[in-house]
């Protein structure tokens, strides 16, 4: 059975011809002003994946999940069209998204692979974000690791290209470390979710993941003095603990939550404690009346 949007689904036509899905949940006090929190998915994941996210975090804000492109109900590029699938490309579209959702500055929350695209948008465009958190980020994916996920083929894009989303991610889920629930029902969820993506979205995005690098942001961002919340998974197979700890290291004067999770999806298995993390450091922005 085919899967419906959600009832809060929005669609966004960028200048590039490119579609982005977006989910927008927004329980505040209509006649208060309120701020938005951006939430942007790792890879294969998309804004379904936050559902249990929307109760704590929507009646102080405007939630906005964002699919990725190629992903969930985000267009995916036809190859061969042209489109330049760059970090300039991607970060423009965002750019758009919330230009067009006239929404001047958000709290970013990048989950994942998300967050190295939140960390690049944070340095190249402080302007437009009143904060940035990180989950379970990596700076960088070594060249080891895009070994493994490539589970055999010549190389990880060519993995997802042939397995297709469902078929590969299945096979990456066996792996220790990555889903953060034990609950075969939502395991069962989980990849039917995963459906939603192509393979072919997937491929793009890993072949763009394969050389992006994250480290060079941090000065730009440290200098702007925007407030920044790591959360750490302690567990995670795809951004060792001592990773987390040097990003912290690198971004002075950050905020820092270790999360001892399963694995990697910290924001499945310790929700709470994500969630609890987001709102205490959100709350004491807005108390320091920080101004960015």
């Amino acid at each position: 059975m085919a899967q419906s949007p959600d009832p809060h689904s929005q669609f966004i036509t960028h200048p590039t011809g490119q579609t982005t899905h977006i989910i927008v949940d927004d329980f505040t006090d209509p006649w208060k002003p309120s701020e938005t929190i951006l939430i942007q998915s790792g890879f294969a994941r998309h804004a379904a994946f936050w559902y249990h996210w929307v109760p704590a975090l929507s009646r102080r804000y405007r939630v906005v999940r964002r699919d990725l492109r190629g992903h969930g109900r985000s267009s995916c590029p036809d190859p061969g069209s042209g489109y330049d699938y760059s970090l300039d490309t991607i970060l423009g579209e965002i750019l758009d998204t919330l230009d067009q959702l006239n929404i001047p500055k958000v709290h970013f929350l990048g989950e994942s692979t998300a967050g190295m695209i939140a960390v690049a948008f944070a340095a190249k465009h402080p302007d437009r974000l009143l904060s940035l958190t990180t989950c379970a980020t990596p700076t960088h994916l070594p060249m080891s690791a895009q070994k493994e996920w490539a589970l055999g083929y010549k190389d990880w894009e060519t993995a997802c290209r042939t397995l297709g989303s469902k078929a590969y991610c299945s096979a990456l889920s066996k792996m220790p470390g990555g889903i953060g629930q034990p609950d075969p029902e939502y395991t069962k969820w989980w990849l039917e979710q995963i459906g939603l993506n192509s393979g072919e979205g997937l491929a793009q995005y890993a072949k763009f993941l394969s050389t992006l690098e994250i480290r060079s942001f941090y000065e730009d961002i440290t200098k702007s003095q925007l407030p920044v919340l790591i959360l750490a998974p302690t567990r995670s197979r795809n951004t060792n603990f001592q990773d987390q700890q040097k990003q912290r290291d690198f971004l002075k004067g950050c905020t820092f939550e270790a999360v001892d999770g399963a694995g990697h999806e910290i924001f499945v298995d310790k929700a709470q404690q994500c969630q609890d993390a987001v709102l205490k450091f959100l709350g004491n922005i807005r108390a320091e009346g920080f101004k960015h």
